[in-house]
């Protein structure tokens, strides 16, 4: 495998200017369908098969222009201070946002949403389609009520979901961009050997999010599907540019030529390349064991991303590298010095640093363990939601109609509950439909409100309500909680109306389902616990499969996986205690604490797996490197680990700054994935690789190394320390011409 890359990574430098047209020619056509293609995002989260799920279907089976999941916008108006809303201005202003996609208007008189001092009401506006699918005359003539409003003195905010916009990610990546240089400048030494890892990450990120921005113009995906993307293309592609380049300025160190050296390059830390690019590709597109539509669509389109990120590293680095010549090993003007990690004429601080952790390996064991069990405490009380308007951007028009509604109405009336009745089975509708409200008059906790099907006593009211049911055989009954959408009591209430109706269908034939936001909330964060031990034993088994074929070790990947779960519980230890628990939040930019994402604890193992690996691949290879050349095993490691800490360091801080770049967003759920990854990505690199790893390892000696020998038979050599490769080669001094 060595030789075959080192010919790829060679035939790059040769051919240079055709490897680097192929590649932007490439960018310049997923552009243009980009530009020309491109749709729009929806995160509403919805998956077939759930109670709540399925509510909103039957509603939409039997009464189409119901449009259970259309949009939906809340328009709250506020008086002046010391006056009341007076229902002409309000009509008034909502008379402008009447279009054909609008199914309803409930206005706040007629629905009774004006509060006990008369100052402040809010309209629910209810859309035929999805927020996805408004269009720009529908949005214009919401913004055309808030400035109807606004002229009459009123002060208006529009909620909801009819107004969605995609996250901006750009600054994000900036952020990460400028880290990057930073720690590429120290770790390369050369202004031109820094820039080449950013803008070969920079050109693979623009093809893979121009590819996933074309794809919404036929498959529709969420705002956080091409944010995902970016976040791991940039990270990835910085970070596997980095290994071939430092290994390259030590190729050409040595005497190699420079194309010979770009061979070596690609053909020794290339393989690495490739075997932690599969275990990310491996762990991201393992999310479609789910069955989860908006899960499959974020892990195929960040997996497609990484292996863009491998492709460019191979290839086009490379051809950079043809064009760049010996510029890459030349002493920077900015006076930084370049040091050559595997001179082993020099005691660096990686040398000096696993030799310690050797010397006293069993307390950095037990040290590094205590560190992540202590930090992964929190995770006991970790609590999953779909995130909602309270933590919208303070000031944001999502943010001050969510907080009105809040003060004047209580917290639940911005996520109400819908119980609905199918009386299709029942031999007495309406009998079926009264034993549902009984049952739901006895639950008290946080509940404000019980709405019924119908709300008045008049004959004609009565009369109404089953000519409708024998119609549709359908009733909705509505819940205002007093807690919060995302509320732990709003969860429980849940439960609580569940377990009320249970025994409806042996009673009666009739069946009643629980649905609204934290009702989908709550059955989608039960498909994803359910499904994550299946996830687990796939995508672990598989990349375990893959390690053992890299390191010839059965200890190796075990030892490897193991560690992750240390990282995964440091990432969502850190997330609870300041996402949920609010330490230290200002940090993130939030003024409000949240629920942990929910999808969060799949995304994050999926993820985070993948790049653990990553450093597990890169440090591990080049110990046993060392231990493959004739190196005793516990030197091997020394040795290994001296050779690979500073790149290994650099790499985790630059995917921690670009992590931590897209926390510093606004949009929530990007941001807790930002954050969660940051923390995992340095509790990953730092505390399980650089101590926990070496201390393990020396503590095993030899044995770390073990495989039985009817499966050392069994498996290819796949020669990824590059040792046939050098024998093909010979030392430096001595290289004869290699055939092409």
């Amino acid at each position: 495998m060595a030789w075959h890359l080192f010919r790829l990574g060679r035939w790059s430098f040769v051919h240079r200017r055709i490897v680097v047209s192929v590649w932007l020619a490439l960018l310049v056509l997923v552009g243009a369908g980009a530009l020309t293609l491109s749709g729009k995002t929806n995160d509403n989260f919805t998956l077939p098969g759930l109670e709540s799920t399925d509510a909103f279907s039957l509603i939409e089976e039997r009464s189409p222009s119901a449009s259970p999941d259309g949009a939906t916008a809340n328009i709250v108006f506020q008086a002046p201070e010391g006056q009341t809303l007076a229902k002409d201005t309000v009509d008034a202003a909502l008379a402008k946002v009447k279009t054909d996609d609008v199914a309803s208007i409930a206005d706040p008189f007629t629905a009774g949403t004006i509060s006990q001092a008369g100052d402040v009401g809010y309209a629910t506006v209810s859309y035929k389609v999805t927020s996805a699918d408004l269009s720009e005359a529908d949005k214009d003539a919401l913004h055309a009520v808030k400035t109807a409003a606004q002229e009459a003195g009123l002060t208006a905010a529009i909620g909801g979901d009819a107004l969605q916009e995609t996250p901006a990610a750009g600054s994000a990546e900036v952020v990460g961009i400028v880290v990057a240089m930073v720690v590429l400048l120290i770790t390369l030494g050369s202004l031109v050997a820094a820039g080449m890892p950013l803008i070969t990450a920079v050109i693979g990120v623009g093809i893979g999010y121009a590819g996933i921005t074309a794809l919404t113009g036929f498959v529709e995906l969420s705002s956080v599907t091409p944010a995902l993307g970016s976040m791991l293309g940039l990270a990835v592609g910085i970070d596997y540019a980095l290994f071939i380049m430092s290994r390259y300025q030590h190729e050409v160190r040595t005497g190699r030529s420079l194309a010979e050296a770009a061979g070596v390059a690609v053909g020794t830390a290339g393989s690495a390349v490739i075997f932690a690019g599969l275990t990310v590709i491996i762990a991201l597109v393992g999310l479609s064991i789910t069955g989860i539509t908006f899960l499959i669509q974020m892990g195929v389109a960040a997996g497609v991303m990484v292996a863009i990120a491998v492709l460019i590293a191979l290839t086009l680095l490379p051809a950079f590298l043809g064009f760049a010549g010996d510029k890459v090993i030349k002493k920077s003007r900015l006076g930084l010095k370049q040091r050559d990690p595997e001179d082993d004429s020099t005691r660096t601080n990686g040398r000096r640093w696993v030799e310690a952790v050797s010397r006293y390996k069993y307390p950095a064991l037990v040290l590094g363990i205590v560190v992540a069990a202590v930090i992964s405490i929190p995770v006991t009380k970790m609590e999953l939601a779909i995130p909602d308007n309270a933590t919208a951007a303070a000031g944001s028009d999502s943010r001050v109609s969510y907080d009105l509604i809040a003060e004047n109405f209580g917290a639940g009336a911005n996520g109400p509950l819908v119980v609905v009745v199918d009386t299709l089975g029942a031999t007495d509708k309406a009998a079926a439909v009264a034993a549902v409200q009984t049952r739901l008059a006895t639950i008290k906790d946080d509940v404000v409100a019980l709405v019924p099907p119908v709300t008045s006593d008049s004959e004609e009211a009565q009369a109404a309500f089953q000519q409708q049911l024998e119609a549709v055989n359908l009733a909705n009954f509505t819940i205002i909680p007093a807690s919060g959408p995302s509320d732990v009591a709003t969860k429980d209430l849940v439960e609580s109306i569940r377990a009320a109706v249970a025994d409806l269908p042996a009673e009666t034939g009739a069946k009643a389902m629980v649905t609204g936001q934290t009702a989908v909330g709550v059955d989608i964060s039960q498909k994803l616990m359910d499904v994550f031990p299946l996830y687990l034993v796939v995508v672990v088994g598989l990349a375990f499969i893959l390690l053992v074929l890299v390191f010839r070790s059965i200890l190796v990947p075990l030892k490897a996986a193991l560690g992750f779960l240390l990282s995964v519980g440091v990432a969502l230890g850190s997330t609870v205690a300041v996402f949920q628990w609010g330490w230290l939040i200002d940090l993130v930019g939030l003024d409000v604490t949240t629920p942990v994402l929910f999808i969060l604890p799949l995304l994050l193992t999926g993820v985070l797996f993948g790049l653990a690996m990553d450093y597990e691949v890169f440090l591990v290879t080049r110990m046993r490197e060392a231990y493959v050349h004739g190196t005793e095993a516990r030197q091997a490691v020394i040795d290994g680990f001296a050779h690979s800490a500073r790149v290994v360091t650099a790499a985790g801080i630059i995917m921690f700054g670009v992590f931590a770049g897209f926390a510093l967003g606004h949009d929530v759920m990007i941001k807790t994935i930002g954050f969660a990854l940051a923390v995992g990505v340095l509790a990953d690199a730092f505390l399980v690789r650089m101590l926990i790893v070496p201390a393990v390892m020396a503590i095993v000696g030899q044995r770390i190394w073990w495989l039985p020998a009817w499966l050392d038979r069994a498996l290819p050599n796949l020669d990824i320390e590059g040792e046939a490769l050098n024998e093909k080669l010979g030392p430096p001094s001595s290289q004869e011409s290699v055939p092409a």
